[in-house]
């Protein structure tokens, strides 16, 4: 039996198959790019390995390059990507082998000229006075180029080669000085650390917001210098697989949390819940309660702004697995107001709480808290491929059948209309096989 068995690697080219020992080390393989996995179960589901880390990093390595000459075409954004402590050693290598080799021309000069020999001639005019050997050449290399100028070494006019020498020490020096301290400068106002204090909250969640099923996240910013022109995306990553049979592993969606109406720009001077309207153009339409908990994608919020004191662009990046998203609760409120001013409770800041939602997708609760008219058919039009107008081209059989549609579906939310409670539209059981039975007279 352990033979017989398998998993499956997924591949660009197609599905091999491995030993079922493999499946916990599996791998994904896009072309160069590889995302490494490796799972482990929680209550009987294997945890994904994510493609956004939830600090933000990205959990990808790329392989295989072979041209790699392309990083040293930009130097100097390749030294500022690098570590601190190769920056450091870069930085000391550079300033320390520049004093070494200009040393040692100073010394060649010296001993070429035979100032070396005629050191203790009284009459003799040496290229730089008071240089005797290596050492010295050294002391004296390192005064020219950081203009340190002690006055004991210093050139003479009847050297020509040792003011050419000079010349392009100077310049030389003037040039390591403008990348190397550029390079730290660069590093040391990188925003990145500014993202630090950028939260997003734990968990996202689903639940209902003026009639409509919502997904909700937090996010939050812990510094009293705010982030200008703060803006919010989002997208969701899945796995697809195309009509002609192209399997796309990490295939991207696009999520509106607000782009049309503008809500995605954010004045983040306080924690904000970021909304995503679950509509017909909503990738999440036809996901329920139950099928949450089979489904298999990734939710990438991604936080841009600009910082107040330099200017630069921060970036924050966070993600949430379909294990991360609570269906049917809603956020804690963190804001208070106290004495002449607001309070933001931080405490409270990934804590939520259960409300009243319904169990099924937000494409099931549109046909049953929707009255059907033919002005207002939008949702189900979209799904099933109904036409915008009974006038565009439908016969006398298509118009019978939209017309028992839509009183099927008006008899189903005949319990909605005149309650107080929107939730009766599900039988009023938040919980149960209600919107799921409803699909299927449908």
């Amino acid at each position: 039996m352990a033979d017989d068995s398998r998993g499956k690697m997924v591949m660009t080219s197609g599905v091999c198959k491995v030993p079922s020992g493999q499946e916990q080390h599996g791998k994904v393989f896009t072309g160069a790019t590889r995302l490494c996995s490796r799972a482990k179960k929680t209550n009987d589901r294997q945890r994904r390995q994510r493609y956004v880390q939830k600090d933000g990093k990205c959990n990808v390595q790329h392989g295989n390059m072979r041209e790699t000459y392309r990083y040293f075409s930009d130097l100097f954004t390749t030294l500022v990507d690098l570590k601190w402590r190769f920056n450091l050693l870069i930085f000391t290598l550079a300033y320390t082998l520049t004093w070494l080799i200009f040393g040692l021309l100073w010394w060649l000069i010296a001993y070429v000229r035979g100032d070396l020999e005629h050191r203790d001639t009284p009459d003799w005019t040496p290229c730089v006075k008071n240089l005797d050997g290596f050492i010295t050449a050294f002391l004296f290399s390192i005064e020219t180029e950081t203009t340190i100028g002690y006055g004991y070494r210093v050139i003479t006019d009847r050297c020509p080669e040792g003011i050419t020498l000079l010349l392009i020490q100077a310049i030389l020096g003037s040039i390591v000085n403008a990348l190397m301290v550029g390079c730290m400068f660069v590093k040391i106002s990188q925003p990145k650390k500014r993202a630090e204090t950028l939260m997003f909250s734990k968990r996202a969640v689903i639940a209902p917001r003026d009639g409509r099923l919502c997904l909700m996240f937090r996010v939050g910013d812990l510094r009293n210098s705010h982030i200008v022109e703060a803006s919010i995306r989002a997208k969701l990553i899945r796995s697809k697989q195309t009509q002609e049979g192209e399997f796309i592993p990490l295939h991207q969606t696009d999520i509106n949390v607000g782009l049309d109406s503008g809500d995605d720009r954010l004045f983040l001077v306080s924690p904000l819940i970021i909304c995503h309207e679950i509509d017909a153009k909503s990738p999440l339409w036809e996901l329920s309660k139950e099928g949450l908990l089979h489904e298999q994608f990734e939710i990438v919020a991604i936080l841009e702004g600009m910082v107040e004191a330099t200017g630069m662009t921060c970036q924050a990046r966070s993600s949430y697995l379909e294990t991360e998203v609570l269906w049917g609760h809603r956020f804690m409120p963190v804001l208070t107001l106290e004495d002449g001013f607001y309070e933001v409770d931080y405490e409270t800041f990934h804590e939520t709480y259960e409300v009243a939602t319904p169990a099924c997708s937000a494409c099931e609760f549109a046909l049953l808290c929707e009255p059907m008219t033919p002005s207002a058919r939008s949702p189900v039009a979209h799904l099933d491929g109904w036409p915008e107008s009974r006038e565009e081209g439908t016969n006398e059989a298509e118009t019978k059948r939209l017309t028992s549609d839509e009183e099927q579906a008006k008899n189903m939310t005949s319990g909605v209309e005149g309650s107080q409670d929107w939730t009766a539209g599900c039988n009023g059981d938040i919980s149960g096989p209600g919107c799921n039975e409803a699909e299927a007279s449908v």
